[in-house]
C-alpha cells in the first residue's frame, strides 16, 4: 500500500524514514510521495574511448566512466540519447518494513528525461543518496540545474519486516552511496570480489 501524505509524516516522525537535510514538506511534499532534488555531480561513459561494455569483465567500470561536477547554478546539459548516472541532494535512509519508489516528474518527462531506466525500487534498510540513470529520450538537448527538483519518492509497507535489511546484506553493492557509483555488475562474476559462484 503506497503510503499517503499524512503516513509519510508519520513515518519521518518515528524514524521510519529518514531525509538529510531535513525537507520543506510545504515544499516538496505531494498527496503521495516528497520531492528530491538534484545533485551536483554526474558521471558519463566515454564511449569513445571503449568500443563495448562487458559485463562480464566489468571489473573496474569506473574506469569507462568521466565524472562531472558542476557549480550550483550551472547546468548539466543532457543530450539526447545519452545516460548519466546521478545521485539526489538529500541521503535517505529506510525502515525494515518499508521500501521506497524513484518515480519520475511530469514536467520534465515532457521533455523527455526519464530519471531511471529499471532501478526504480529503494529496498528497506537503504542508506545513502538515491541513485538516478538520467537519460534523455528527447530530439533536443536539455539543461539541468543541481538543486531542482529532479524526482519524486513514494513509500510502501512491506507485509512484514525483512530479516535483512540492505546495509546489513551480504554483497551489498550500493550501500552508503554519497554520489554516483558506476555498475559493479563485474563483481558477480568469476574473479569479481563479490562472486559466491552459483547456488
Amino acid at each position: 500500500m503506497v503510503l499517503s501524505d499524512r503516513d509519510i509524516k508519520k513515518a519521518l516522525k518515528s524514524g521510519r524514514i529518514k531525509i538529510t537535510p531535513i525537507p520543506n514538506l510545504t515544499e516538496t511534499l505531494g498527496p503521495c510521495s516528497i520531492d528530491f532534488h538534484l545533485g551536483s555531480t554526474f558521471k558519463l561513459f566515454q564511449h569513445t574511448k571503449h568500443a563495448y561494455i562487458d559485463v562480464k569483465n566489468l571489473h573496474n567500470s569506473e574506469n569507462m566512466m568521466e565524472e562531472i561536477k558542476v557549480g550550483k547554478d550551472e547546468p548539466f546539459v543532457l543530450r539526447p540519447g545519452e545516460l548519466v548516472l546521478s545521485t539526489t541532494e538529500e541521503s535517505l535512509e529506510l525502515g525494515d518494513d518499508i521500501l521506497g519508489r524513484i518515480e519520475g516528474r511530469s514536467s520534465l518527462g515532457r521533455l523527455g528525461v526519464v530519471v531511471h531506466s529499471t532501478a526504480a525500487r529503494v529496498d528497506p534498510g537503504w542508506v545513502g543518496k538515491p541513485a538516478m540513470e538520467l537519460g534523455n529520450i528527447g530530439v533536443m538537448p536539455v539543461a539541468l540545474y543541481p538543486g531542482m527538483k529532479i524526482c519524486s519518492l513514494t513509500f510502501e509497507y512491506l507485509s512484514s519486516p525483512v530479516e535483512v535489511m540492505y546495509k546489513n546484506k551480504p554483497g551489498a553493492k550500493y550501500a552508503g552511496e554519497a554520489g554516483p557509483v558506476a555498475s559493479k555488475i563485474g563483481e558477480e562474476f568469476p574473479g569479481g570480489k563479490g562472486y559466491k559462484g552459483r547456488k
